[in-house]
C-alpha cells in the first residue's frame, strides 16, 4: 500500500532535522576540541617571555615618560608577592605611585613565574644629590624590610631599586623571570632583562638554566 505523499514528507522532514542536529553537535565537539588543545598546550616558556617583554617595553616608555614630564620616576621590585609598580618623586622628595597612567599601575606576574633582582656593580656615587636628599638608603635594600607601618595614609613607599631619570637615563639593573615546574615535565625556563645605561633594555633567552 503506497504511503500519502503528506507522510513520506514528514519522515524525511524529522529525518534532515536530525541531521542536523547531529552535524551541529559534531561541530561543537570539534570546536571544544580545538579551544581545549590550543589552552593546555600554550608554551610556558612563551608566556614566560611575554611577561619579560611587558615590563621591556614599559621601562623604555617610562624612559621616555620621565624626559616629557622632567619627572624622575622609579622601578619597585617586590620579589616576595612577585609585583612590581611605577613611582615618581613628588615636590616633597617623597616617592608616590603612578596614579594617572594605568600603564605603570602595579602587576603581578602569573603563577608560576617568579623574578630576581640584580643590582650589582652599580656605578653611583655616594655623593649623588639623591643621597644628599635622603630619597634613597644607601644599602639598596630589595625587601621590604624597614619600611614604616602605620596607617595606610601615613606608609611611605619604599625607594625604588631602580632610578628611571628625567635625562632618559635607567640605573644598571638585571632582572632574571624564571620558570621552574615542580610537578610537570616541562623543561624550566629563564629569560634575563638587563640594562646598563640607556634604554632600549636586552631581553635575552630562553636559556636553559638561569645566568651567574
Amino acid at each position: 500500500m503506497k504511503q500519502p505523499r503528506h507522510t513520506l514528507q514528514r519522515h524525511l522532514q524529522c529525518g534532515f532535522t536530525l541531521l542536523e542536529l547531529m552535524l551541529v553537535m559534531a561541530l561543537m565537539g570539534l570546536a571544544a576540541t580545538y579551544v581545549v588543545f590550543n589552552v593546555f598546550t600554550v608554551s610556558q616558556s612563551d608566556q614566560l617571555k611575554k611577561e619579560a617583554q611587558r615590563l621591556q617595553v614599559l621601562v623604555d616608555m617610562a624612559s621616555d615618560y620621565a624626559v616629557l614630564n622632567q619627572r624622575q620616576l622609579g622601578l619597585r621590585i617586590g620579589q616576595a608577592d612577585h609585583e612590581y609598580y611605577f613611582v615618581f618623586l613628588n615636590d616633597e622628595d617623597e616617592w608616590q605611585k603612578i596614579d594617572d597612567e594605568k600603564l605603570y599601575a602595579p602587576h603581578t606576574l602569573a603563577e608560576p613565574f617568579t623574578f630576581a633582582l640584580n643590582l650589582d656593580d652599580l656605578p653611583w656615587d655616594t655623593e649623588d644629590q639623591l643621597f644628599d636628599r635622603e630619597v634613597f638608603d644607601e644599602n639598596f635594600s630589595l625587601d621590604d624590610a624597614g619600611v614604616e607601618i602605620g596607617n595606610e595614609e601615613d606608609k611611605k613607599l619604599p625607594p625604588p631599586q631602580v632610578l628611571i631619570m628625567s635625562s632618559g637615563e635607567v640605573t644598571p639593573f638585571t632582572l632574571v623571570f624564571s620558570y621552574e615546574p615542580s610537578f610537570s615535565t616541562d623543561a624550566p625556563a629563564y629569560f634575563q632583562l638587563l640594562n646598563q645605561d640607556v634604554p632600549p633594555l636586552t631581553l635575552n633567552g630562553p636559556l636553559e638554566q638561569p645566568p651567574e
